[in-house]
C-alpha cells in the first residue's frame, strides 16, 4: 500500500482486520460528482460538468466494484462519452497494472505503469490502497471518485440530458427501498463473501457465512418478479449481479463459501441468467479474467494453478 505518497510494501489482499479477525475493507477517498451543470454532488466539490470525451474510467474485469461501473456505462448507452481502460487482472506484488495480459493495455495518460501511480498524481501523500474503479478528469487532470456505488448513480442521471436513456437505476419508486437493502446487501453479500476468504480467525469466518447465506435466502424470497423490485431493472440489481456472477466460480471454492451454490436456489439461478442476457451486461463478464484474477491472490492460492469455470457457469455465459 501506499504511506505518505510511497509505496512501502508488497501487496496483500489484508491490510486491515479487526481484533475478532474480521477483513476490514478501505473507505473510498475521492468523492467528487460528475453532474449534468458541474454543481457539487453528494460528496466533494464542485467543477465536473459532464461533458463528452472528458472523463477516463479505469476498471479490472476481475473486480466486481468496477463491474457495476461497467454495466451502468453499458446499459445507459455512454460509451462513446466515457472512455474506457482495462488493467491487468493479476495482482501483482504492487497491486493493479498496466498491460501484460490480453486485452490490458498500457495507460494512455502517463504511461504509468501500476495504478497507485495515479493516486500519488491525484494526491501526492496518499495514503491507503490503490483501488479500482479510478474515474479520472482529463480536463482538470485529477481523480474525480474512486468510489463505485457514487460512481454507479452518477452515470444514472449526469450525462442524462447528452444521452437521453428510458433506463433510470434509481427510479424515486424505489428509493427508499432500495436505499434499504443497499447497505444490508453489501455488508453481508458484497463484501461479505471478502470477509469470509479473507477471515483470520474462525469466528470471523462462521459469522460471514452465517450472513452471506441468510442475505441469499433473503434474496431468493424477496424475487417474486422479474428483479428485487418487481419487474424494474435498479442499481441494487446490477450489485447483486456482480457478485452472484462469480460465486460459484470464484468465492464457493477460494473464498470457502462453500455450504451452497447460487444455482442451489432456483428464483437466484433464474434471475442470474436473466441479467446475464440483458444487452451489454454480457460484455463486461469475462470469466478467464476473472479467475486468473483471483487465483492470482497468493495468498490464497500460493502456486498461482487457475480453476476452470464451472460447466453450469460457462454454460450460462455462452
Amino acid at each position: 500500500m501506499l504511506v505518505d505518497g510511497k509505496w512501502m510494501e508488497n501487496w496483500q489482499p489484508v491490510q486491515k482486520a479487526d481484533e475478532q479477525g474480521r477483513f476490514v475493507r478501505q473507505v473510498s477517498s475521492f468523492r467528487n460528482w460528475i453532474t449534468a451543470d458541474g454543481r457539487a454532488g453528494p460528496t466533494g466539490e464542485g467543477g465536473f460538468e459532464a461533458e463528452p470525451g472528458r472523463y477516463r474510467l479505469y476498471v479490472a474485469l476481475i473486480c466486481p466494484w468496477a463491474s457495476r461501473t461497467l454495466i451502468a456505462r453499458k446499459l445507459k448507452g455512454l460509451e462513446d462519452m466515457i472512455e474506457v481502460i482495462v488493467v491487468n487482472p493479476t495482482l501483482t506484488d504492487q497491486g493493479w497494472s498496466f498491460g501484460g495480459f490480453p486485452g490490458a493495455v498500457e495507460d494512455p495518460m502517463f504511461g504509468a505503469r501500476y495504478v497507485h501511480e495515479l493516486y500519488t498524481r491525484a494526491d501526492p501523500k496518499f495514503t491507503g490502497r490503490a483501488t479500482v474503479p479510478v474515474l479520472w478528469d482529463m480536463k482538470r487532470n485529477v481523480m474525480v471518485n474512486n468510489e463505485s456505488a457514487d460512481i454507479l448513480r452518477m452515470l444514472d442521471t449526469a450525462f442524462e440530458h447528452l444521452v437521453p436513456s428510458e433506463i433510470r437505476l434509481y427510479p424515486k419508486a424505489y428509493a427508499a427501498e432500495i436505499d434499504a437493502l443497499n447497505p444490508r446487501l453489501y455488508n453481508l453479500l458484497n463484501n461479505g463473501v471478502y470477509k469470509a476468504g479473507f477471515a483470520t480467525t474462525q469466528a470471523a469466518y462462521d459469522e460471514a457465512m452465517d450472513g452471506i447465506f441468510a442475505m441469499l435466502d433473503e434474496l431468493e424470497e424477496l424475487l417474486t418478479g422479474d428483479f428485487l423490485f418487481g419487474d424494474t431493472l435498479t442499481e441494487t440489481d446490477i450489485r447483486a449481479f456482480v457478485t452472484l456472477i462469480r460465486f460459484d466460480a470464484v468465492y464457493h471454492g477460494l473464498f470457502k463459501t462453500n455450504r451452497r451454490e447460487i444455482r442451489d436456489y432456483p428464483r437466484l439461478w433464474a434471475y442470474l441468467a436473466l441479467i446475464a442476457q440483458i444487452p451489454g451486461v454480457r460484455e463486461t463478464v469475462d470469466m478467464d479474467r476473472i479467475l486468473h484474477g483471483y487465483y492470482s491472490i497468493k495468498a490464497l492460492n500460493p502456486l498461482g494453478v487457475v480453476s476452470k469455470a464451472p460447466a453450469h457457469i460457462a454454460t450460462l455465459l455462452g
